[in-house]
């Protein structure tokens, strides 16, 4: 008799089942314990956070997230490519951020991780080409895209480039916040 209650709470759980459509369904929407407005959160804003705290895995997973809500554009692309360069799937990232690049050729953003990726390849001459064009079209105004411009360049005009004095190429997003990659180029 310890456990008298429990056929009462699976009936009421096998009602509330019933009556909206499904355990853990509401008009087609993914419910969430504990969570108000589940729906309403911003997948993006959630993998950028997770890019911040170093959990790369779930932020791929958030940005997969986003790009189902959202679509592939311009945002969800180079977020996906990033997450995918900081797991180290260099090809992944670098189809995802020229496809992002392509969609969108006036986001900054988007170029300046592709001339990451290319970096870390050892594709300095392209590299260089690319953060040109992501420091035209941010107008010269983010110093994170202005630094690796300059590192690639100096790659380029001197072989023997001692890169390990001071030099970390950095991703950079749309909005607020940017990430790192350390590089040893």
């Amino acid at each position: 008799m310890r456990y008298a209650w429990v056929p009462t709470i699976v009936a009421l759980m096998t009602l509330a089942a019933c009556s909206s459509g499904g355990f853990g369904r509401s008009n087609d929407q993914v419910f969430a314990p504990g969570v108000a407005g589940a729906s309403d959160i911003d997948s993006l804003l959630v993998g950028h956070r997770l890019m911040s705290a170093g959990e790369y895995e779930l932020a791929l997973k958030a940005y997969t997230r986003a790009a189902s809500q959202q679509g592939l554009n311009v945002d969800t692309l180079s977020a996906l490519g990033s997450a995918n360069l900081r797991l180290g799937r260099l090809g992944q990232a670098e189809r995802l951020l020229r496809h992002a690049t392509e969609q969108d050729p006036s986001f900054p953003a988007a170029w300046n991780n592709l001339g990451v990726i290319l970096m870390e390849q050892g594709k300095i001459s392209e590299a260089a080409q690319v953060f040109r064009r992501a420091f035209a079209t941010d107008n010269g105004n983010s110093e994170q895209i202005k630094e690796n411009l300059r590192i690639s360049l100096a790659q380029i005009s001197d072989p023997t480039y001692d890169h390990s004095q001071n030099q970390d190429v950095k991703l950079v997003r749309r909005g607020t916040g940017d990430f790192v990659l350390l590089t040893d180029l």
